[in-house]
């Protein structure tokens, strides 16, 4: 069933949506897309997710703050120091890492350090029914190195190239060297790339070659065919990212991300680990099932989930596809108490939600999740392994920030499912559920620390 004309919800049947696509500019690099210089500060959402509602939701204004020892971020005087330490040189591959325990960090202040200073490893996509899509379908269709330009609000990405991977053409920001180490970000919703437009420029400057793409119903990403359902759920977004890596040629990279991409990173991490070489990723441990969201929840942390039995109603599909850009302001608000995020911020980010497909990725996503819409036949295997809640072995550092307004689960609920290298640190100073964006500082550190782990 259509959501306001924008993309079919999957119920079983096929979806339709509409095939067309933004302008391309042609050259003799090859065809890419330019972004509009828009805008970036900061702000986000009220949340998500299957393990975090199962594993204790919980409200910024009453959170316990972990006490935590062991390593630290480097402090503004040593930044510099720190991006030399770990500046890897083109087309250097990433050391092996030994497993190790538990490392538990200080808290950091995100905006006084801004002041102060600047086995699943079996599982394949021919096992998914999608052996055809496995490797890119064409090249790249831009291949000079995508910048990050300044604009009113903030950095923005100022080129996007395209690439078909699997069942989508893709969207996504290249930055850094392309020799150097990989490091994907995934962005969450109701988000976009540019909540890593801070971020990219940091990790570009270490040797890092930085991968942002837009995640299927975001941005200039597009179905291939008008015939593929528009399924949101949570295997399926990890498994367009395991496509675009083929595409590209990437073997294996950092991941980070938050939110919807946090759960995406963290499913790679555990399904494919050849994959990943080390995790980022804010609020822990976010993969759940479908079984798990059946049990109720306390009234109160049912209530913070209150979008979702929104999209849960035909008219909650309707009213979003109608008031999308209302509808996501609020989220931001909620999620990012203290973020003051401007117009031009959120106007750069916005641009994406009038994807075709948008509406009917998220109402899928989140009736998903609640047994109320099915997913893809080729996908249930990969979901029953999932809904086991399978350890991650990959180096991993989760972050939380100390405002975040969205559901999450406690650090102490999640922390075993880390088995290799952990650490886990709080970022203070008001940031909120959009913590790259707020915190991108903080964030790239953690990438950079996951990576040498």
């Amino acid at each position: 069933m259509s959501a306001g004309g924008h993309g079919a919800l999957l119920t079983g049947a096929r979806a339709r949506c509409s095939p067309d696509r933004p302008p391309i500019c042609r050259g003799r690099s090859g065809t890419h897309r330019h972004a509009p210089a828009r805008s970036s500060t900061k702000r986000h959402k009220a949340a998500q997710g299957n393990t975090e509602q199962h594993e204790a939701t919980r409200s910024s204004t009453k959170r316990r703050r972990i006490g935590m020892r062991g390593g630290r971020l480097p402090g503004p005087r040593t930044a510099r120091r720190h991006s030399a330490r770990h500046a890897v040189p083109h087309g250097a591959a990433f050391p092996d890492n030994p497993e190790g325990g538990l490392i538990m960090s200080h808290p950091i202040n995100a905006r006084r350090r801004r002041l102060l200073g600047t086995t699943l490893a079996g599982i394949s996509l021919v096992d998914l029914g999608l052996g055809g899509f496995a490797h890119a379908q064409s090249a790249p269709r831009a291949t000079s190195a995508a910048g990050v330009a300044r604009a009113a609000g903030g950095a923005s990405f100022d080129t996007i190239h395209q690439i078909d991977a699997g069942v989508l053409n893709v969207g996504y920001a290249d930055v850094g060297p392309k020799g150097g180490p990989a490091v994907i970000l995934l962005h969450g919703w109701p988000y976009d790339i540019h909540s890593f437009a801070e971020v990219a420029p940091l990790l570009a400057a270490a040797g890092y070659r930085v991968i942002v793409p837009y995640l299927r119903g975001y941005g200039t990403t597009r179905f291939l065919s008008a015939d593929t359902p528009r399924n949101g759920q949570q295997a399926v977004t990890a498994v367009d990212i395991i496509a675009l890596m083929d595409a590209l040629k990437i073997d294996r990279a950092v991941l980070g991300g938050f939110d919807w991409g946090a759960r995406t990173a963290g499913i790679i991490a555990a399904a494919w680990p050849q994959r990943c070489h080390a995790l980022v990723s804010v609020s822990g441990y976010l993969i759940g099932s479908q079984e798990a969201n059946r049990k109720p929840l306390a009234p109160k942390a049912e209530l913070a989930w209150w979008y979702q039995f929104y999209f849960a109603t035909e008219r909650g599909a309707a009213g979003y596809a109608a008031n999308r850009d209302d509808f996501n302001r609020l989220i931001w608000q909620l999620a990012s108490p203290r973020w003051r995020f401007d117009d031009e911020t959120f106007a750069r980010s916005a641009a994406s939600f009038r994807n075709p497909d948008h509406v009917a990725i998220v109402v899928h996503n989140y009736r998903w999740r609640l047994g109320l819409a099915q997913g893809e036949p080729q996908y249930d295997a990969l979901e029953k392994r999932l809904a086991a809640a399978p350890a991650i072995a990959a180096p991993t550092i989760t972050l939380e920030g100390d405002a975040n307004g969205a559901p999450h689960p406690e650090p102490a609920a999640y922390a075993m499912k880390f088995t290799g290298k952990y650490r886990h640190r709080d970022i203070a100073g008001g940031i909120g559920h959009n913590l790259p964006q707020e915190a991108p500082k903080a964030f790239a550190d953690a990438i950079l620390q996951a990576a040498h782990l």
